[in-house]
């Protein structure tokens, strides 16, 4: 199935690209806004979607969407193990990709192909159709450093001991512990060695590599990156200040969140998101409430259908005592404009599951982070966070409702939270001078459009 309408001007004038984004919330955002930065470099664009998760087209008018079979019975969409389901993506759609990648190159000029580096296999179809492949890796430089460093890791024997030196510093990956290895839980642990596996071998023989972040935020780790890979590796980001994210959420978004923060103190609200995926069970949602309330500061809570393990109606979950107690100081919806909540005057903190996405989002807009990570790379993302830059702080005993009071508290009315905002904003100044003329995620963007011309063939 294609949609899209014809620009003003003959396709055959723009360059093609080819974009296949991995079907997740988090993913899917960062590829979405790749592509309105390069549209507005030139290129015609092309998105390969699968029919999970699909976006709705009709808000990508100037892009062409090409919709994939992904023979997902309706019993295997859900992503309590993500692993699984990527595995059972990655299997499903390789021919349907295939054959749709060739027909595009069959009916016009494509320049390259660009994917998400978790769809490995899409390497070998870039091979045999002779295009060359661009990864984009939506997560922090940091997390696939320490994604890469996963053999390594098992071969030293930090994972068969990991239960009983959790609290250990990992030597060779400061300033990670070993409870921040980026493992997921899945059925089978070996699909996760092999998934990770797979991406770095193909990401290594891909054209090159991009990232959603900047120089100023991750310098060494991007030095360290290019070091080890030895292939262009450019960092352009933050993706959302060129194009906002709001138009690729696959949840429908709760306008009430900015009319109610219309009617708070400047700086004197706590926005609480876990994200799109990560899930809790019942007994860590209640310990989530109670600290939130214990705090008595005012807070605006994102309680996702699917955040919590088997969970009844939505407000069905938490108990009636505590809806009564923070009645007059908070706002619960299911979902939230993330990037207008966290931009709003009212917001003086953000707790956070960690996903690159959303730390990004704080950052920009010099908001401070409570960080609550539930797997993967939001575990090396909180420890950066909390440890290296130092513009937030991590819940180091899970969902306890002490310690998330007394978080919240120190984040919110007093010192210590005060000195990490102003860390905080250093850094917002640092990510919007990045993307002025001269700055380098500015230069970054130059040398990739140039690499992506130079992969023309004479016409």
């Amino acid at each position: 199935m294609d949609t899209g309408s014809k620009l003003d001007f003959p396709e055959v004038k723009r360059r093609r690209l080819v974009l296949f984004p991995l079907p997740f919330q988090g993913h899917i955002n960062p590829m979405m806004q790749l592509a309105h930065i390069l549209h507005c470099r030139g290129f015609s664009i092309s998105i390969i979607h699968t029919q999970f998760n699909l976006p709705d087209p009709s808000k990508y008018t100037h892009f062409t969407f090409h919709v994939i079979s992904d023979a997902l019975p309706e019993s295997e969409t859900s992503i309590s193990d993500p692993i699984l389901l990527i595995k059972t993506l990655t299997s499903n759609c390789m021919q349907p990709f295939k054959q749709c990648l060739a027909q595009i190159c069959s009916n016009d000029r494509v320049v390259c192909l660009v994917t998400d580096a978790i769809w490995h296999f899409t390497q070998a179809v870039a091979d045999e159709l002779e295009l060359p492949r661009i990864v984009l890796r939506t997560a922090s430089v940091c997390s696939f450093y320490a994604f890469a460093a996963l053999p390594f890791l098992r071969e030293k024997g930090y994972l068969s001991e990991r239960d009983s030196k959790m609290e250990a510093e990992i030597g060779e990956l400061p300033p990670l512990k070993v409870k921040d290895i980026p493992l997921i839980e899945t059925k089978n642990p070996e699909d996760l060695y092999e998934v990770v596996d797979s991406m770095v071998r193909e990401t290594q023989r891909a054209s090159c590599l991009v990232f959603n972040t900047f120089q100023e935020l991750e310098g060494e780790d991007l030095a360290k990156l290019r070091e080890k890979f030895l292939m262009p590796t450019f960092a352009i980001g933050p993706f959302h200040k060129y194009f906002s994210a709001a138009t690729s959420s696959i949840l429908k978004q709760d306008r009430s969140s900015v009319s109610w923060l219309d009617t708070r103190a400047t700086k004197s609200v706590l926005y609480v998101s876990f994200g799109s995926v990560a899930a809790m069970d019942e007994k860590d949602l209640v310990e989530v409430a109670w600290g939130l309330a214990n705090s008595m500061q005012p807070f605006l809570w994102v309680v996702r259908p699917g955040l919590v393990h088997g969970g009844g109606e939505w407000l069905d979950m938490l108990p009636n005592e505590f809806l009564n107690s923070v009645s007059e100081r908070s706002h619960i919806v299911k979902w939230a404009p993330q990037q207008e909540v966290l931009s709003h005057p009212a917001v003086a903190g953000f707790w956070t599951h960690s996903g690159w996405n959303s730390t990004v989002e704080a950052i920009c807009e010099g908001i401070p982070m409570i960080c609550s990570p539930f797997f993967g790379d939001q575990m090396v993302n909180s420890r950066y966070v909390s440890d290296t830059w130092k513009i937030g702080m991590k819940l180091e005993k899970g969902m306890e409702r002490g310690e998330i009071e007394g978080a919240i508290r120190r984040l919110m009315i007093e010192k210590e939270g005060e000195e990490i905002r102003q860390r905080v904003e250093c850094l917002k100044e640092k990510a919007g001078v990045c993307l002025t003329e001269g700055g380098s995620s500015y230069q970054a963007l130059d040398g990739f459009v140039d690499l992506i011309s130079s992969f023309e063939s004479p016409a």
